[in-house]
């Protein structure tokens, strides 16, 4: 009868990794490595195989900074939403951004609009099973 044995009280302690209530450098570094890359990427779109000049650093800086100030803002608020809010606000963040970089290589409104709903649709749905199967 091992197994029904008390146990002295205060000796064990569970971890937890919930980002939510212990924020920790990933909370930080994500948004802000997600920014780095989209403005980079950005910056390189809008450059258009041209020289490099302080127009394009500054371009990339500002989007860069926008996609990470709003990547931040959901990874703080979205765990308040419900699993569905929380996936579309993802998608819809996700797909608005993945149009916008499609826009700068001055293909067609048509294009980038197609881009945007494709990459929204599948990182909704990725999300809401990410979320629906992870539920605590």
């Amino acid at each position: 009868m091992a197994h029904a044995a008390p146990t002295a009280p205060g000796r064990h302690h569970r971890r937890t990794t919930d980002t939510a209530h212990h924020p920790s450098t990933s909370v930080y570094a994500r948004p802000l490595l997600a920014g780095l890359v989209y403005g980079v990427w950005a910056a390189f779109i809008q450059r258009q195989t041209g020289p490099v000049d302080a127009g394009n650093v500054f371009y990339g800086i500002l989007c860069g900074v926008i996609f990470a100030g709003i990547m931040f803002a959901l990874a703080r608020i979205g765990p308040r939403l419900p699993r569905e809010l929380h996936a579309a606000a993802y998608g819809v963040f996700l797909g608005v951004a993945a149009g916008y970089l499609h826009s700068l290589t001055n293909g067609s409104v048509l294009r980038s609009v197609a881009v945007g709903l494709a990459v929204g649709a599948g990182v909704g749905l990725a999300a809401f099973y990410r979320y629906y199967t992870h539920e605590a």
